[in-house]
């Protein structure tokens, strides 16, 4: 049974910075390609960013140069290191492998930047 545990949210003044985690079972983590997604409040679910199973990453332009994605295969944890923290990154982050399996969404965890 595949589970995806995300950790790492919570409430930071703008400007700052977190560390969120993803730790994966069930699943060959090392061949996937993985993402971290976000959902704001009365939003769509967006990507944020994206590696692949040999370490390629790609963000979107709304993050590009704040975020840091990256993973550990052997620990079976994908990390995204969020900085420069704005009121507008205020969002639930998710990790799934990219494309996203919906089957695979877990509880997420919550990004609070205040002004």
């Amino acid at each position: 049974q595949v589970q995806l545990v995300e950790s790492g949210g919570g409430l930071v003044q703008a400007g700052g910075s977190l560390r969120l985690s993803c730790a994966a079972s069930g699943i060959i983590f090392s061949i996937r390609s993985m993402g971290w997604y976000r959902q704001a409040p009365g939003k769509q679910r967006e990507l944020v960013a994206r590696i692949s199973s040999g370490g390629a990453v790609n963000y979107s332009d709304s993050v590009k140069g704040r975020f840091t994605i990256s993973r550990d295969n052997a620990k079976m944890t994908m990390y995204l290191q969020v900085g420069s923290l704005r009121p507008e990154d205020t969002a639930v982050y998710y990790c799934n492998t990219y494309p996203y399996l919906n089957s695979w969404w877990g509880q997420g965890t919550q990004v609070t930047v205040s002004s």
